[in-house]
């Protein structure tokens, strides 16, 4: 393996490592999905791939898309639901630390509904 190979091969590594967790899902995560993959060393990929890899990864955590192009106005806040974005957000911060009863709960509650 050539040395810029093993220098993408790190490139990817380290940009994995800054990767945050998800803890919706604990159990399968991003990185280590990724990380089996390159470091083995026999991705297969020649190393400017491996380097675009890279340099997709470092520009998602950087949020480069996000600054480039902002999502604002009526976006955020479609007129049949105005508050479906926040309300997004809030379930997906709350339902890792939810007890096996709040889950219960909320799926009794949408089942049922009262006219």
């Amino acid at each position: 393996m050539s040395r810029q190979a093993i220098s993408a091969q790190r490139h990817v590594l380290r940009a994995l490592t800054q990767w945050p967790k998800d803890t919706l899902r604990p159990q399968i995560q991003f990185q280590d999905v990724l990380r089996k993959r390159f470091e083995g060393g026999s991705s297969g990929l020649p190393e400017q791939d491996q380097l675009r890899q890279a340099n997709a990864l470092y520009s998602l955590l950087d949020n480069r898309y996000k600054k480039m192009y902002p999502i604002t106005g009526s976006l955020l806040r479609p007129r049949s639901k105005p508050t479906y974005f926040t309300d997004l957000v809030k379930e997906l911060e709350e339902a890792p630390t939810r007890s096996y009863l709040d889950r219960l709960w909320l799926r009794v509650k949408g089942i049922v509904r009262i006219q």
